[in-house]
């Protein structure tokens, strides 16, 4: 078996193995969240980042995996249409990075609140904009570097640094919505 066809299949076994633990781990980090870790706002920082960081690092390995498909002649059947992605990655990075906010913002109502129903979520998405918007912009650089592939360990710093100015953001959002809900209530 040639060497780009190992590397692809180590880095697709990778991505599946990371993928399959993601899933206790973001279940996890949610129960951690709620119960205890919002208490002390230097640990909810730090665990939002390195739950970011997780999540970043998953994507950066799935795009890996993905654009190791193509150069290894995977997709050769489909023609003109196997390197579309690599070719047009600003589009791509955009488009992946609107369905990755959108449903991460989705998932985690489901899980705070039990469900989201359609007539909060205009609010839940406002809320959530400035916090999606930064987290948004990381992912899509990483997206877009990684297709690209001109990802150097300067962008990764700049990128897991983009995730800790989120983590702290987002930690700052959720102290005023608790100290508004406490003067509401």
């Amino acid at each position: 078996m040639p060497e780009s066809k190992k590397r692809t299949a180590l880095l697709g076994l990778s991505f599946l193995a990371f993928l399959f633990l993601s899933s206790y781990e973001n279940t996890i980090f949610f129960n951690l969240l709620l119960s205890e870790i919002l208490k002390n706002q230097f640990l909810a920082v730090g665990m939002l980042f390195l739950h970011n960081v997780l999540v970043v690092s998953i994507i950066l390995l799935g795009m890996n995996f993905y654009v190791s498909l193509v150069k290894a002649g995977f997709f050769e059947r489909e023609g003109k249409y196997a390197n579309i992605v690599l070719e047009h990655p600003k589009t791509f990075a955009l488009v992946f990075t609107g369905v990755i906010v959108f449903l991460s913002i989705l998932r985690g109502c489901t899980l705070i609140y039990g469900g989201v129903s359609l007539e909060t979520l205009p609010t839940i998405l406002l809320i959530s904009t400035p916090v999606g918007l930064v987290e948004g912009y990381g992912i899509y650089i990483t997206i877009k570097k990684t297709l690209s592939q001109t990802l150097v360990t300067k962008d990764l710093i700049a990128i897991y640094g983009i995730f800790l100015v989120a983590a702290m953001l987002e930690v700052a959002f959720i102290n005023i919505l608790i100290m508004a809900l406490r003067v509401s209530a």
